[in-house]
């Protein structure tokens, strides 16, 4: 079964050619630092209270409301993809021989293709 990443960071930022793209990250001063040589502006990166997917993060960043803008546009862009690929991936799987249930439960698209 594989693993969703967790970060401590969350934020958003603007490229050089203007794009603003949500960003994530386990070390703020190391990101920052990266953004910055990059040449990045308007670095609004936040240490989130526990290590979060990126789903509870762009929640999380909606919650607090630190994003305005082209920022809030992107959250809520990439909240909705994240969403809806969440929504995808999980399936309500039900295994029958015969008449006998062996499984039913929600499975991921990994465990399905494991069982496969």
């Amino acid at each position: 079964m594989a693993t969703e990443k967790l970060f401590t960071v969350a934020g958003t930022a603007t490229n050089p050619n203007g794009t603003v793209k949500v960003r994530f990250a386990n070390d703020l001063v190391a990101r920052i630092k990266i953004l910055n040589k990059a040449g990045c502006t308007d670095i609004n990166l936040v240490e989130l209270p526990q290590a979060m997917t990126k789903l509870e993060a762009l929640k999380h960043l909606q919650v607090l409301g630190m994003t305005n803008g082209d920022a809030e546009f992107v959250v809520t862009s990439k909240l909705a993809e994240k969403e809806k690929l969440a929504e995808k991936s999980s399936r309500n799987v039900t295994l029958k021989t015969g008449s006998k249930t062996i499984k039913s439960a929600k499975t991921t698209k990994t465990e399905m293709a494991e069982t496969a």
